[in-house]
């Protein structure tokens, strides 16, 4: 293949990716709509896999022509109705919410730094020091309290004052 090919194949390439690009994001703007907000919200790391994988399968749908529409279609709707199928049946079983979600985890109280807690959540003093002032405090004398939340944010609960 010569450098002329990288750039430009032909105009039928063109066209297919035009077409099928276009019917794609219909039908995955289509599904997202009729799952309901929670497919793409910002919860945890499951949601974040789910996001990553309609991304990779709309791109594979785009790019490669052994796969039809029908089958793409086929994909991400399958992955959409997998992640609600899941969300639905975790929000009535506690055992799989906790298999599912990961749970918040406290990193600073009172003051002081939760060591074992940050070192299993791999956050340094740094970065949690960011977050405090980030949030609007000085240092970690002003907190009572930083959560790392299932969603990968750092929530900071400052003393009263």
């Amino acid at each position: 293949m010569d450098w002329s090919e990288m750039v430009f194949q032909n105009w039928e390439g063109l066209a297919r990716t035009a077409v099928v690009g276009t019917l794609a994001y219909a039908a995955l703007i289509l599904f997202l709509r009729v799952s309901g907000k929670r497919t793409l919200a910002k919860l945890n790391a499951f949601d974040l896999v789910v996001t990553v994988a309609l991304g990779s399968t709309l791109s594979a749908v785009l790019l490669q022509e052994s796969i039809a529409l029908a089958e793409g279609a086929t994909a991400l709707g399958l992955l959409i109705l997998m992640q609600y199928v899941v969300t639905f049946l975790s929000v009535r079983s506690v055992m799989l919410a906790k298999w599912i979600r990961s749970e918040p985890a406290l990193l600073v109280r009172n003051g002081e730094f939760c060591e074992a807690a940050m070192r299993r959540e791999r956050i340094t003093r740094d970065e949690a020091l960011s977050a405090i002032r980030a949030a609007g405090g000085s240092g970690i004398e002003d907190v009572d309290g930083l959560i790392l939340e299932s969603d990968g944010t750092l929530s900071t609960l400052f003393r009263s004052r």
